[in-house]
């Protein structure tokens, strides 16, 4: 009889095991949404000031470590934070140089999660879950029930570590239980194992909370901790290696660059720990028998050690992300449109010398808008030539990017002594820098009609396509006239450009009537009439541009004489 019973004894003690590890599975589905729920409550009560903050972020390393650190503390996330640097650098408003220094400050600010869960608040966590319920659910204003969203999402956290705490009581009598762990002894095991579980749920912070759970109940020793949570650093950069397959090749830079950090940063710890054990010793002996503050407090240090060793030479880790996705030739190009020239030291400048810098300034944001409507007049009428759709796409980008640094040095200018005539160019040449930034809109816009013509399979006559290559030649004959007016105050050559600019205009009028004639004759596709139209609008608008950078100064200029 006894045997039988040993049998059953075992067989309820395995299906303990398996009910334990069922729990446990529930649990860490709990902590996982409660985790999702709270940062995006947090993200939704910050709004937009997130990315307004991003935004703001300077060639300053330190300042944008600091920043990265705040965001993510706010949203509790690294991996959002870095998303929306990946997205900052794809859309010209980053440079990889300021990135990084976010990425540092990412990797700190989401030790802050674990810091949190080393208190023990599961009893608090039913009243968090009822108060979050109740505001999430009653509450009518928007940034009441995004609190409410946080709440309910810490009180799911807690109580999901509370059923994995529940869980893992029982597993940790269990020998089969804990000689699976124990392949985790080994450093190296150990951060593997932290990479790929970390890189399953694409969340370090969460990991490194799971790891905390295990180690309360005796299932994991300190040590092994500290080679897991080195190990979840590598795989919490998976969600941005995934992201940037859909970016560019700015944003895969980015997503490199978090890789390479944490790569070195591993590589870093590993010989630290390795070199000097007595540091181990040091962490655990700042909070003695509280094993889960002493992971945590591991989390933090390693992440703000890394950052102060490697803050200095993120240059490397930079120019190593250029050199794995190198840089094309028109990459180079934009990085080198894609800044201040000649204003970059506006505040130390004498007045005159500042004016006369802007104005350069401005003619080579002109030059740029100016190549770009012909790049797109081209694309319109050949449209085989689909790098030149993306060329426009990317100056457009480069002539925003100049539009508001221009304008926010201009009006920086305005603090210097200027005399009451340079006061007066200074408030036309603002004006003008909207005047390109607007041509350079438009030729956007032409491409997009050439795009759309190509995609509804729609067609134009061979005479209206003879009509609008007239009208785009004039127009920009018109613009090069303007520019030269602008550039070297060559107000004789006025009434050239407000002839051509009244050309434009008859042209305008008489080709739109030649349009609705073919309509009416079945000539012309519907479809195709249309985007006729909005061409002939779209060229005429550039020729009004380009008659108001002509005549920007004239005023000044005659007041002078």
């Amino acid at each position: 009889m006894a045997p039988a019973r040993g049998g059953k004894n075992r067989l309820r003690e395995r299906k303990m095991t398996v009910l334990n590890v069922i729990s446990l599975l529930g649990g860490v589905g709990l902590f996982l949404y409660g985790m999702t729920v709270m940062s995006t409550g947090l993200k939704n009560a910050a709004g937009d000031k997130l990315r307004a903050i991003l935004e703001k972020v300077t060639g300053n390393r330190i300042a944008a470590v600091l920043i990265g650190i705040l965001v993510t503390m706010l949203i509790q996330s690294s991996s959002a934070t870095d998303m929306m640097v990946i997205g900052f650098v794809h859309s010209g408003l980053m440079s990889l140089g300021q990135a990084i220094g976010v990425i540092m400050g990412a990797n700190i600010g989401t030790t802050v999660t674990a810091q949190i869960t080393a208190f023990d608040l599961t009893s608090y966590a039913p009243g968090l879950l009822f108060l979050g319920c109740v505001m999430a659910l009653f509450v009518k204003k928007a940034s009441g029930r995004h609190i409410g969203s946080i709440l309910l999402g810490f009180g799911m956290l807690f109580v999901g570590i509370g059923v994995m705490k529940t869980a893992i009581a029982p597993l940790s009598k269990s020998e089969g239980f804990k000689q699976a762990l124990s392949a985790l002894s080994h450093p190296a095991a150990a951060v593997l194992f932290g990479v790929l579980f970390t890189a399953l749920l694409q969340s370090s912070s969460s990991s490194v909370v799971i790891f905390q759970a295990f180690a309360v109940e005796g299932l994991l020793d300190y040590r092994q901790c500290v080679y897991l949570v080195i190990g979840a650093a590598i795989g919490s950069v998976t969600p941005n290696l995934l992201a940037s397959l859909t970016t560019g090749r700015s944003g895969k830079r980015t997503a490199l660059l978090n890789l390479y950090f944490n790569l070195l940063r591993a590589a870093l710890l590993l010989a630290l720990t390795a070199l000097f054990p007595g540091v181990l010793e040091w962490i655990k002996n700042l909070s003695p028998n509280d094993v889960a503050r002493q992971v945590a407090n591991t989390h933090t240090l390693f992440a703000v050690a890394s950052v102060l060793v490697m803050l200095p030479g993120s240059s490397l880790i930079v120019k190593l992300a250029e050199r794995t996705v190198p840089l094309r030739a028109e990459e180079k190009r934009e990085k080198e449109e894609h800044r201040l020239v000649y204003l970059a030291n506006v505040e130390k400048m004498v007045p005159s010398v500042a004016l006369r810098q802007a104005m350069l300034e401005v003619d080579r944001m002109g030059e740029i808008a100016r190549d770009n409507l012909a790049t797109a007049v081209r694309y319109f009428f050949d449209p085989t030539h689909e790098e030149w759709y993306s060329q426009v796409l990317e100056r457009e980008k480069t002539v925003d990017y100049l539009d508001h640094a221009i304008s926010d040095k201009l009006v920086t200018m305005r603090s210097l002594q200027l005399a009451d005539h340079d006061v007066f160019r200074l408030s036309r040449i603002i004006r003008v820098v909207s005047n390109f930034e607007r041509i350079s809109d438009h030729a956007e816009n032409v491409v997009e009609f050439a795009l759309r013509m190509q995609t509804a399979k729609a067609t134009i006559s061979d005479a209206g396509l003879a009509e609008l290559k007239v009208m785009a030649d004039t127009v920009m004959e018109c613009l090069d006239v303007s520019m030269e007016i602008f550039e070297k105050e060559k107000f004789s050559l006025l009434p050239h450009a407000e002839a051509l600019e009244q050309r434009v205009d008859d042209m305008q009028e008489q080709f739109i009537q030649n349009h609705v004639d073919r309509l009416m004759s079945t000539a012309c596709n519907p479809l195709g009439g249309v985007i006729f139209t909005d061409m002939c609008t779209d060229l005429e608008r550039c020729s009004d541009q380009a008659i108001n950078i002509a005549t920007a100064l004239y005023d000044g200029h005659r007041e002078r004489e």
